[in-house]
């Protein structure tokens, strides 16, 4: 008999409440030897948070790592911003800071 085909669904992250750290179950915790790809409710009761040792309780669920944050219904609106990535925001973000600075101080070339 095979077993049951299971679906490639995306894991759940989970931060910690005391300092933010997420647990990526995709990339599980090497410090404590859990094998990525272990859900957070697969780990241990005595796991603790690698960085600064809140139990497993303190963690809250984020959602799916590296998704665009936001209901689905409202990923539609902004101007496609809300499709975004964090990573792909930061980039946004910090890129138009960069180019206005370079435009202010090509200012000072024009004289």
């Amino acid at each position: 008999m095979s077993e049951p085909a299971v679906e490639n669904s995306v894991l759940d992250g989970y931060e910690c409440r005391a300092c933010g750290y997420i647990y990526e179950p995709d990339k599980g915790d090497d410090k404590q030897s859990i094998s990525p790809g272990t859900p957070f409710a697969e780990l241990p009761l005595i796991w603790r948070c690698p960085v600064c040792g809140a139990k497993k309780n303190a963690f809250e669920n984020v959602g799916p790592v590296n998704k665009a944050s936001g209901f689905q219904e409202n990923l539609n609106y902004g101007l496609g911003v809300n499709k975004m990535t964090p990573e792909q925001k930061n980039l946004l973000i910090f890129g138009a800071l960069i180019l206005g600075f370079l435009f202010f101080m090509s200012i000072y070339g024009l004289q």
